[in-house]
């Protein structure tokens, strides 16, 4: 998580929404790390876990990402929640909460759906703390 953290704090620095995202290979290696840019790439759907999973499925060889993990610093968003199913991550590690935004403890809690075609174990919480104090002074900057 504190790789992802680093690629958040990197997305803030270039103006976008501080989350970042980083997939673990079945074999603990790190496949992809991205941070947000949907400014910079002015692309409404460069979420830095989108950016991962493309970068992981490259390096990776397939479309699917069997055993691997995501560690990402915010709750996705329902486009990334089904992103993540699609791409068939094994783990979902998220840092804070998101009651706006989010689709997988939050709104339509996409692995919840009997439509969903793959659940990855979720654990919520991880370095939550230093996730949410930076999103909230990256918005309070802008206010």
């Amino acid at each position: 998580m504190q790789r992802a953290l680093r690629e958040a704090r990197a997305a803030a620095e270039r103006g976008e929404v501080p989350v970042g995202a980083v997939i673990i290979g079945p074999d603990g290696t790190v496949l992809a790390t991205a941070g947000n840019r949907t400014e910079t790439d002015r692309d409404p759907t460069a979420h830095a876990e989108m950016l991962a999973i493309r970068a992981a499925a490259a390096k990776f060889g397939a479309p699917r990402l069997v055993e691997c993990d995501l560690y990402v610093t915010l709750e996705p968003c329902p486009m990334c929640a089904q992103a993540i199913s699609f791409a068939r991550l094994r783990r979902v590690y998220y840092g804070a909460l998101d009651p706006k935004g989010g689709g997988v403890e939050h709104g339509p809690r996409i692995f919840s759906q009997p439509t969903c075609h793959h659940r990855p174990e979720i654990y919520g919480g991880i370095g939550e703390q230093e996730a949410a104090e930076l999103l909230q002074s990256f918005f309070k900057a802008r206010r």
